[in-house]
């Protein structure tokens, strides 16, 4: 699925950039892609050159890439196994740490690859992949240390999906209550560097190695997992090569408990006195915090990642969107352990989500939503370039049926996109010029299929 260097679409509708710089539906707009950029916008009136036969037209409402600012690609083989019976977070995460004890480089591509291209089908053009699966199983590492990054960045290549690979320091199990790491077991080990001076030595070795299409980030996996001292040395790195830096951050109630008990602050505070808290950080999650932690991510002006479809799944709770987005936080959304990959399921669920918890309707517009999935999505990736279609940007074109029974009466409207559309009624992506899907749905589902059953051993 290609397109020529330079392209017409003839769009029906499209939400573009407005001359005010915000974003509104216009009707029969000529979008011109050359380089993987858009090259031009032109909207239906009097003296507009009537576009040549070639010109490809894309019946529906055509919105800027979504940006996924959160993800794990290998939980996608957990969907249909972790929704059985009760449990918690903790159980959960037992069945996850099975399935990554079993990955290799090649189920580990296999697995991206058809994960990335379930994305792009959904109307995904960039992901932000929140990596810790680097070593071995037994915590040794492979003789190309970051071969299970290079498997990542060689799926998203071949799904053409944008990435920003976030990789992970991960140094202990947990917090003692004095505050001392403690040590990684089991799966754990595959993920830890040992210190943080080994992450780094790695990272530096695979942001040489990888060309200018990857986005190479740094996270800390979460407060419970790198101590003090090592946070402030990720955080020192990212500020250096002023790349994005993303964490979990307080998930769990558990998680608030052990880091108050261990210093006597919040993760928050801790993440803040680590110097982690700038405009280029992404809070992932940010679910149970105090009012102090709300301001403190806002006066840092970074980004808070909300993925809703996941922490219902987990049974994690509602974090305070409308609070955070006061207070100054960007709010962005992922599909983190997917199980759900739906951009549009994600949107809505941050304002559905925050109508259950205020017992009040309607805390933001659905362009703001859009915003969120599109443009400050990709700025919190490190792709500022990204999120609207406007001349300059990259050429990112989600195109929506509006005919389907979920979309049909709606109209072409930014709300019938947000609180009525889902992921089987895209149509048509392009990313960065590039036509990713096409609207075969079933195939994608086929190669899903086979690469679920390759990552736990089935055939």
């Amino acid at each position: 699925m290609t397109a020529p260097p330079s392209t017409t679409y003839r769009l029906e509708h499209a939400w573009v950039a407005g001359a005010a710089g915000a974003d509104e539906v216009r009707s029969d707009v000529l979008v011109g892609v050359a380089d993987g950029r858009i090259v031009s916008v032109d909207e239906a009136g009097a003296g507009r050159a009537r576009p040549g036969p070639a010109a490809v037209r894309l019946p529906g409402l055509t919105l800027p890439g979504f940006a996924n600012g959160h993800s794990h690609a290998f939980h996608r083989a957990l969907r249909g196994r972790t929704q059985r019976g009760q449990g918690s977070f903790w159980t959960w995460r037992e069945q996850m740490y099975d399935l990554a004890g079993r990955l290799d480089p090649d189920t580990y591509r296999t697995l991206a690859t058809a994960v990335f291209r379930e994305m792009a089908a959904a109307g995904w053009t960039a992901v932000g992949e929140f990596h810790y699966l680097h070593h071995q199983p037994d915590g040794t590492r492979y003789g190309e240390p970051n071969v299970m990054a290079e498997a990542l960045v060689e799926a998203a290549r071949d799904a053409g999906v944008r990435l920003a690979l976030l990789d992970t320091c991960y140094l202990s199990a947990g917090l003692a209550p004095d505050g001392s790491p403690l040590a990684v077991e089991g799966v754990q080990r595959r993920f830890s560097d040992g210190t943080a001076e080994a992450w780094q030595e790695r990272t530096d070795e695979l942001t040489a190695e990888l060309g200018g299409d990857v986005v190479v980030g740094a996270a800390l996996h979460s407060v419970r997992a790198v101590p003090l001292r090592d946070m402030r040395l990720v955080a020192e790195w990212a500020d250096r090569f002023e790349t994005p830096l993303h964490v979990h951050l307080s998930e769990q109630v558990a998680e608030n408990e052990q880091c108050l008990a261990a210093y006597g602050r919040t993760p928050t505070e801790v993440l803040d006195e680590a110097g982690a808290l700038t405009d280029r950080t992404t809070a992932v999650h940010a679910t149970h915090l105090t009012g102090t932690d709300v301001g403190r991510l806002g006066a840092a002006g970074g980004a808070v990642c909300f993925c809703p479809t996941t922490e219902r799944d987990l049974g994690d709770g509602i974090g305070p969107s409308r609070e955070l987005a006061a207070a100054g936080a960007h709010l962005t959304v992922g599909s983190d352990s997917h199980a759900v990959v739906d951009p549009f399921e994600e949107m809505r669920a941050v304002e559905l989500d925050e109508r259950l918890r205020a017992r009040a309707r309607g805390h933001r517009e659905a362009a703001e939503l859009l915003r969120a999935g599109t443009l400050a999505g990709h700025r919190s990736l490190g792709f500022g370039d990204a999120g609207r279609i406007a001349v300059g940007a990259r050429a990112d074109l989600v195109t929506v049926d509006l005919t389907t029974p979920r979309t049909a009466g709606g109209g072409a409207t930014a709300e019938t996109a947000v609180y009525a559309a889902t992921a089987a009624d895209v149509r048509h992506v392009v990313s960065g010029g590039r036509v990713v899907f096409d609207g075969d749905h079933e195939s994608v589902g086929r190669a899903l299929d086979a690469a679920v059953a390759a990552a736990w051993g089935d055939r």
